[in-house]
């Protein structure tokens, strides 16, 4: 249980950093914040192993972590604007 709320407290972290470095107006709340951190560590660990750069069972770091959100938070924005 302890392991599933620290995985939330970073993934909040991720995607206000995420949230901060991307400029524009992304209208998510506090939930979706942290989802997005979560799902870009989860990017971000899935590229870097299919890259070379990790191992299996190896995550991601901060740093490409904060960069897997922004992704998503791009892609998030070209499909919104479509819609």
């Amino acid at each position: 249980m302890l392991s599933i709320l620290g995985t939330l407290v970073v993934g909040l972290i991720v995607g206000l950093l995420a949230r901060a470095l991307k400029p524009g107006d992304d209208k998510l709340g506090w939930i979706m914040t942290c989802v997005l951190g979560v799902a870009g560590a989860f990017v971000a660990t899935y590229a870097g192993q299919a890259m070379g750069w990790y191992q299996a069972g190896e995550s991601a770091g901060w740093i490409a972590s904060v960069v897997g959100a922004i992704v998503l938070l791009v892609l998030y924005g070209l499909v919104r604007k479509k819609a």
